[in-house]
């Protein structure tokens, strides 16, 4: 039994194989599935959602036999008819290297394909992760809440899953192997570039943030290329000798093998590069991303001249929660 995104990187979908290789797919909802199996394999819960659809809990057997609807969300799904949310748009470009990159949009309801809209480029882009998938669990909260947020404001919402993310295949997710944050990080300048072409897009107005792996994002993208108005960068590692080496060593090796490698892969070391308005985030209690990594590069703006605001909160945690 296996799950795969073997019809599409952006969907999931539950199989199971047989010794002589027969292969049966056993969901049967097109977007993302997730099985938990009973211990004795004989029955599973499913866990189905879209762009559209919230979570929808049911109890299979194990040829995939829908036995009973355990929770089907349609109080929520009412709930949300009576608001006029905007919808999940996905789309793919390639970029200038002949990367074909998977990402999604959210424009305002009231979209007036005449006029340039901002954007808010967001993403996370560490090692296996995804943020581009046809679920429910998209954008910084579940159903694209904030995104709606945006769009309510006239602001135009993007996500693109760059190189070392998942659903792609092992060479896709791999490639970023003792360079954490190079590839990346250009994946989003070449996204920033391309929105930048589209003639609803004001290129002069595009943003981008994140948070942890996603705030290391948001320094090496806004080092990469001066295509960044302004980005936000919350709890970010910005040398990978300050983070966890059970992590960090399993991607980058240790510095004694690989001292380029974490040189070069430091939004410290590209602090003189960083183009655009920064707000730079941090707790001072963060218990996986240590509050150094924000001290060091701090310090590494003021010795490049660069100018830069800086929110701290004191006792907070890697979530800021509070």
């Amino acid at each position: 039994y296996y799950s795969s995104n073997e019809e599409s990187p952006l969907r999931t979908a539950v199989y199971k194989i047989d010794a002589k290789g027969k292969k049966t797919k056993l969901s049967d909802g097109v977007g993302t599935n997730n099985a938990i199996f009973s211990t004795s394999l004989k029955y599973y819960m499913n866990t189905f959602s879209n762009t559209t659809t919230p979570p929808i809990y049911t109890l299979r057997d194990n040829n995939g036999k829908l036995l009973k609807t355990l929770i089907d969300n349609k109080a929520l799904l009412q709930k949300l008819s009576e608001y006029d949310v905007p919808q999940k748009e996905f789309f793919t470009f390639t970029t200038s290297e002949g990367v074909t990159l998977n990402g999604w949009m959210m424009k305002p309801r009231d979209f007036d394909p005449s006029k340039k809209y901002a954007v808010i480029m967001h993403q996370y882009g560490g090692p296996g992760s995804q943020e581009v998938n046809d679920d429910w669990g998209a954008g910084f909260y579940g159903g694209l809440a904030w995104e709606c947020l945006l769009a309510q404001k006239g602001i135009i919402s993007v996500c693109v899953d760059g190189r070392g993310t998942g659903g792609r295949g092992a060479d896709f997710k791999k490639c970023t192997y003792k360079q954490l944050g190079l590839l990346e990080a250009h994946d989003q300048a070449e996204t920033a570039r391309y929105l930048a072409t589209l003639p609803c897009i004001n290129p002069d107005r595009i943003a981008i943030w994140g948070w942890s792996y996603g705030g290391f994002m948001t320094l090496m993208s806004m080092s990469e290329a001066p295509v960044f108005h302004c980005g936000i960068a919350v709890a970010p590692p910005t040398d990978w000798r300050f983070y966890d080496s059970v992590y960090t060593e399993r991607f980058m090796q240790t510095p004694q093998e690989n001292g380029n490698g974490y040189k070069e892969a430091s939004a410290i070391t590209r602090a003189p590069n960083l183009s655009g308005q920064l707000l730079l985030v941090h707790g001072m209690a963060d218990d996986n991303v240590h509050f150094r990594n924000s001290a060091e590069y701090s310090e590494a703006l003021v010795q490049a001249g660069k100018q830069f605001d800086m929110q701290i909160y004191t006792n907070r945690n890697h979530s800021i929660y509070g």
